[in-house]
């Protein structure tokens, strides 16, 4: 899909296939999984190439900022797939000239979405390409940071899950099922933190390459992107932060699986403990021997009966004045 935008025009969303459409116009040409003939569009009327999505996963960290012929060429991690709980940090390739601004996608991430969908309320975020382009990333940025947010909350009702214990009760022994729920819930916040972490040195990256061009294209939009790229490096912080409380979290969970683990074999262990003074009662005098006093006595039976009991009740009375039970 090609999609062009002109602040100049009365529709910023522009149709630069039609028929003696002035380019010209055009400040930022966005190529979302684009097509052979929309490729091939853009590589004739913009003497640029359209990477596929093989290129940009294949470009090398130090080939991804460059300047050609007067051209900036980035390319930066951005967070997609976040909603359907697949996240993954797709590259996006963006080109910046002085006459206008071409991305080349093959997600299509929220921050995208959100900022077209602006474009159409407030035309002038497109006034220059250098401008369009510094909107764009605060926009990716200020995704990331909810995105932030939301595994922070994640991790509050973890934590809440592990540590929580009810005023004046007994904590209760977790199922399996809430246990592996806490598991996966953990592995699944890493996991975006992972991504996000990627991402945001990606884009750091960037904002530090594209710092030092900026003035020639747009001085105006200079300390915008120095607030960008602290937005950046404070969210690259926190990241970092909160992936600590993660692997945190991941070890109280362990030891609280194995407490509760602990605590099942200590059951088996004291109920082995207690039957085994009954079962060496009942062995003795399951014995064939032919004199055994017991055997014609008229309260034999009662007699073993009770010193089973007895046998059984009198170590479990002992764990528990110990405390182990």
């Amino acid at each position: 899909m090609l999609r062009a935008f002109s602040p100049r025009s009365e529709q910023v969303h522009v149709d630069v296939t039609a028929a003696g459409y002035d380019l010209g116009q055009v400040v930022w040409f966005d190529l979302l999984t684009p097509s052979r003939q929309e490729e091939e569009f853009v590589e004739k009327n913009l003497a640029v190439s359209v990477p596929t999505r093989e290129d940009l996963i294949e470009i090398e960290p130090s080939s991804r900022l460059y300047r050609e012929n007067g051209a900036l060429h980035l390319t930066a991690n951005v967070m997609a797939g976040v909603s359907a709980r697949k996240p993954q940090a797709s590259p996006i390739s963006f080109v910046l000239t002085k006459e206008r601004l071409i991305t080349v996608r093959y997600d299509d991430p929220l921050p995208f979405r959100a900022f077209i969908a602006h474009l159409e309320r407030q035309p002038d975020l497109c006034g220059t390409p250098a401008s369009a382009l510094v909107f764009l990333l605060d926009a990716v940025v200020e995704r990331t940071a909810d995105i932030l947010e939301e595994v922070a909350r994640s991790m509050d009702s973890v934590s809440g899950k592990v540590f929580d214990r009810p005023a004046g009760g007994k904590r209760k022994r977790m199922t399996n099922e809430g246990l592996e729920d806490i598991l996966l819930e953990i592995g699944s916040s890493q996991q975006m933190l992972s991504k996000v972490r990627e991402s945001l040195s990606s884009l750091a990256r960037l904002a530090s390459f594209l710092a030092f061009s900026l003035p020639e294209y747009e001085p105006a939009e200079v300390p915008h992107l120095k607030t960008v790229s602290r937005d950046i490096a404070s969210l690259s912080d926190q990241a970092a932060f909160m992936s600590g409380n993660v692997t945190f979290l991941l070890d109280a969970a362990l030891g609280l699986i194995n407490i509760q683990q602990n605590a099942i074999i200590k059951i088996f262990s004291v109920a082995a403990v207690i039957f085994l003074p009954p079962t060496l009662v009942g062995t003795v005098y399951g014995m064939n021997f032919e004199h055994m006093p017991e055997l014609d006595w008229a309260f034999g039976y009662p007699m073993s009966i009770g010193l089973m009991i007895v046998s059984a009740t009198l170590p479990y009375l002992w764990f528990k004045k110990k405390g182990w039970l």
